[in-house]
């Protein structure tokens, strides 16, 4: 039996597990449902490369769900998230830019005032995550920590391009994406990678503790429910080769993810009576379980421009402006194509993620309700216009025109995606909030020994990808977890 059972080896799994595991006293046991690999020489060479997105069809390492992107008619998609020790944050494109201030202020005022998850409590520990090999001297940055963030000295064209278009525009150049005052314009964006390797949380967190006697990993184990003596969180019940079993522990923690964390709440009977019930899921305790799923609505524009392509992350610059993030990635998806994202980072619109089945294998219904808010639409016709300007300015040909305002949200609809960085299924707030899930310290509200950890907890919507956020979650959860 552990001191801390956590359940899923993704992001914050591999954060969480390294830094509770450092008190030799505690116990710390890690459940991942895919693959475990204990060194690098085992690893599969695609998941070292900081060049490659080993997420193709043939992947074996991936969930992958059917979403409705947007309602009346549907918009269809398909996402994928990590599934291996490391999580999404293993096969991802290595974007590693902080949530801003900002919402860091708008999380504050979730939490009804209070500081726990201000700008100035959560820094240290963003500094605390990174080796940052351009900035660490920085008073907002760290140099000693398990993550080397670092920044291309030489962009591929395309990403040159982009910047001496936006330049023109007028927008500003920010050297530092991550500074605490970065505001608006072009930069290179920062990637958790060295010498041309993606060094994730696998990598860069837990490999080098699995050493240690107190902490023991387990892959290929799929968690199915939570066990609950009463309303305390004892253990797990889960699958692996085929046979099932319990795990017990003192404290249960939920890494797995803003789907599976919540789909696992739910299956476990922490959720809307009235979803649950129907579906024969016991009641344990009554939560707004999935229902606000935040995640970036991006719409892309195809073009076409004839430069070279070197090996490179996806993303290495991108223009800020307030709440959107224009996005020219630096590899083309469809051979001979380049892609512009225009990425909503602060949406209205909020989702919500439903159990289909109270069956563990039954993947949960995800709609995204994407463009149901007018200020979205109106956003994005907006900072499509914008980009458009921009794809002039680099002698750029889009493969299907822009079209004029009246036309424009049939064309926003059609192509229409999402950037995959779910979020706010487990929301925290306070006790008395109708919306909240977990409180300030991730302890899940109305039950004991159960906590959620990954990016479902946050409450507002984020202006930057998550990834480097998700790792400061973690870092902050371990620190008040082991008081």
């Amino acid at each position: 039996m552990a001191d801390t059972l956590i359940v899923g080896g993704g992001t914050a799994g591999c954060v969480l597990a390294e830094r509770l595991s450092t008190d030799p006293a505690r116990t710390v046991r890690l459940l991942e449902a895919g693959p475990l690999w204990t060194g690098l020489d085992a690893m599969p060479a695609e998941l070292l490369d900081a060049a490659v997105l080993p997420i193709g069809p043939e992947a074996g390492w991936l969930w992958r769900y059917e979403v409705a992107l947007a309602e009346d008619p549907p918009v269809p998609g398909t996402i994928v998230r990590g599934k291996l020790i490391g999580g999404s944050g293993a096969v991802n494109g290595g974007y590693f830019v902080r949530a801003t201030a900002a919402d860091f202020d708008a999380w504050q005022q979730a939490l009804g005032g209070s500081d726990t998850w201000s700008f100035e409590s959560v820094l240290p520990f963003f500094c605390r995550v990174e080796r940052d090999l351009d900035f660490g001297d920085r008073p907002w940055h760290g140099a000693h920590g398990p993550i080397p963030v670092a920044r291309t000295s030489a962009p591929t064209p395309v990403s040159a391009a982009f910047t001496d278009a936006c330049l023109a525009a007028g927008f500003a150049e920010v050297p530092d994406l991550n500074a605490p005052d970065s505001g608006e314009g072009v930069g290179i964006v920062p990637c958790n990678r060295e010498q041309g390797r993606r060094i994730g949380p696998s990598i860069g967190y837990l490999l080098p503790a699995l050493t240690r006697p107190n902490l023991t990993v387990a892959g290929d184990t799929f968690v199915t429910r939570v066990r609950f003596d009463g309303t305390r969180a004892v253990g797990v019940e889960c699958v692996r080769d085929g046979e099932s079993g319990v795990e017990w522990a003192d404290r249960v923690v939920l890494c797995a993810g803003a789907i599976e964390s919540a789909a696992l709440l739910l299956r476990s009977g922490v959720g809307d009576p009235g979803q649950l019930r129907p579906l024969g899921v016991p009641v344990v305790h009554a939560a707004p379980v999935g229902a606000w799923l935040s995640d970036h609505p991006e719409v892309g524009i195809s073009y076409l421009l004839d430069l070279d392509e070197p090996p490179t992350v996806p993303l290495e610059t991108v223009l800020e402006l307030d709440d959107v993030e224009i996005r020219p990635y630096a590899v083309s998806f469809t051979p001979g194509v380049h892609r512009l994202g225009v990425t909503l980072m602060r949406p209205w619109s909020a989702g919500a993620l439903r159990l289909r089945s109270a069956e563990p294998d039954a993947a949960p219904r995800i709609d995204y309700r994407y463009l149901t808010a007018e200020p979205d639409r109106a956003r994005l016709r907006d900072t499509v216009a914008t980009a458009g300007g921009l794809l002039r300015r680099m002698n750029a040909r889009p493969v299907d025109p822009i079209p004029p305002p009246v036309e424009l949200d049939a064309w926003l609809r059609a192509n229409l995606a999402t950037s995959q960085h779910l979020s706010g299924t487990c929301r925290m707030g306070r006790e008395d909030d109708p919306a909240a899930v977990v409180d300030e310290l991730c302890a899940v509200h109305g039950v004991t020994g159960l906590s959620v950890v990954d990016l479902s907890i946050v409450p507002v919507p984020l202006s930057r990808g998550p990834q480097a956020t998700t790792m400061m979650i973690a870092e902050k959860a371990a620190a008040h977890l082991a008081e």
